[in-house]
């Protein structure tokens, strides 16, 4: 007797069990190497801990999934909004090491600011999720989740640019696999489009395996000398860069939701996944790890995949935590030349303002209205020109600087506007069964 295949509806599969534990491993694995390039990147350039962030980043998305009551398919990596508090606190030194002394301070900083989330959580609980969402419509967080992907665009493309023919070999596999492939082939493109230009890779002689070779097989990721410590200019300068990272939190939120066609900021809640979010980089910061976020990446993949299970998330966050014990696994990990995370990135950033753009489109946006269109106008040209012209606004408030992002700047406008103009006819949807039920078809192979 032959045995039945799982065949994904057009919504997607929130149940992976029915794949079996092998295939759920795989797709794991995938989401661990989609956030992968993008989390090592923060403490490359910041000069925290690798094994530390991989850490914090796992044990982060485990303590995320407990609060939201499991059912968010998201991913806690590194947030770059955060980098330029790192830099201002502790900006490496002057032969390009990193500045050792002032990195705890900087993670002290982001400590506090996750209690931000905490505290917007609360008051969520108390004044209702509703009278806070009437700030956030679909004509808001559609362009801000369009900008997103857009903004990260242009590192997708410098990195790629270091070889293209590595680039479109990964982007090539991608897109093959999952237009033409069939059963586990196009569940996973991102793992075969990594392997097979990384095999490219090696065949070019694109890859140094000495970090490998020089790096031991098993090490601990957490340091005590760079676990958070407290400083008042520190708190300061990082702490305001938490009304930024919260807006992208609703906005990917926001996306997941558009992707999946499950209401989670109804259900569970956005006061649980903002506290989960919150609570998740205070502890990253408190072990010496940058800031935690919803991963984009991740997103990406699910829209790609349509395997919507968030026991996937977890399986990724158990990977990571198991690379963190292992200096030499990770080493072999970041041997992955960037060309290659540049043409995977190419299309997964796409994909996130694609979502944006179904975010707007199925809720149906009017944009025959002048207000919708002046929103949406503000909003996208705000945080592309701001952030592509200067990085951010900065000014001084009692003789401290902050900078606003221009994602930031863009997401404020659009709130500000929303608010203020005339005709704000948004009424959020509080349902907690799935906006599109999953089509899930148990098939024998002679009806494929």
């Amino acid at each position: 007797m032959k045995k039945e295949k799982v065949q994904i509806g057009q919504e997607g599969l929130f149940d992976a069990r029915q794949l079996g534990v092998p295939k759920m491993l795989l797709l794991g694995l995938q989401h661990t190497f989609a956030m992968f390039g993008a989390t090592v990147l923060v403490p490359i350039i910041t000069g925290l801990d690798v094994s530390t962030t991989l850490l914090v980043a796992g044990l982060g998305t485990l303590l995320f999934h407990l609060i939201a009551k499991g059912r968010v398919p998201a991913f806690l990596g590194s947030s770059f909004a955060f980098l330029g508090g790192f830099a201002a606190v502790a900006p490496r030194l002057a032969d390009g090491s990193a500045n050792l002394e002032m990195l705890p301070y900087a993670c002290g900083g982001v400590a506090v600011a996750g209690l931000v989330y905490v505290l917007l959580s609360l008051l969520i609980r108390a004044f209702g999720v509703d009278r806070i969402m009437r700030f956030f419509p679909p004509v808001v967080t559609g362009p801000i989740i369009i900008s997103i992907g857009l903004i990260l665009s242009p590192t997708a493309v410098t990195n790629a640019s270091e070889n293209w023919i590595l680039a479109l070999t990964a982007l090539a596999v991608i897109i093959v696999c999952n237009i033409f492939g069939k059963g586990m082939i196009r569940i996973i493109p991102i793992i075969l489009g990594i392997a097979i230009s990384y095999i490219v890779a090696v065949c070019m002689r694109q890859v140094d395996f000495q970090p490998v070779l020089d790096a031991a097989w098993i090490g601990l990721p957490l340091h005590t000398s760079a676990m958070a410590k407290f400083d008042l200019n520190a708190v300061l300068m990082i702490v305001p860069i938490a009304l930024a990272t919260i807006m992208e939190h609703i906005g990917d939120m926001a996306a997941i939701s558009a992707t999946t066609g499950r209401n989670y900021i109804a259900n569970p809640g956005l006061s649980r996944t903002l506290l989960g979010d919150g609570l998740a980089t205070t502890m990253a910061g408190l072990l010496g790890g940058p800031a935690n976020t919803t991963y984009g990446e991740n997103t990406g993949v699910l829209a790609m995949t349509r395997i919507y299970d968030p026991r996937i998330m977890r399986i990724a966050a158990c990977f990571a935590i198991i690379l963190s014990f292992s200096p030499k696994v990770g080493a072999l990990i970041s041997t992955i030349p960037m060309a290659i995370i540049g043409g995977i990135s190419i299309m997964l950033y796409g994909m996130i303002s694609a979502v944006g753009v179904r975010n707007v489109v199925e809720s149906r946006v009017d944009f025959t209205k002048s207000r919708n269109l002046v929103i949406a106008a503000v909003i996208l040209v705000s945080a592309l020109g701001i952030n592509f012209a200067t990085g951010g606004i900065s000014f001084a408030i009692a003789g401290y600087t902050i900078t606003l992002s221009g994602l930031a700047i863009a997401a404020i406008l659009g709130i500000l506007l929303n608010a203020i103009l005339p005709g704000n006819d948004y009424v959020f949807h509080k349902e907690d069964e799935p906006v599109n039920e999953p089509e899930v078809k148990h098939v024998t192979p002679d009806q494929q």
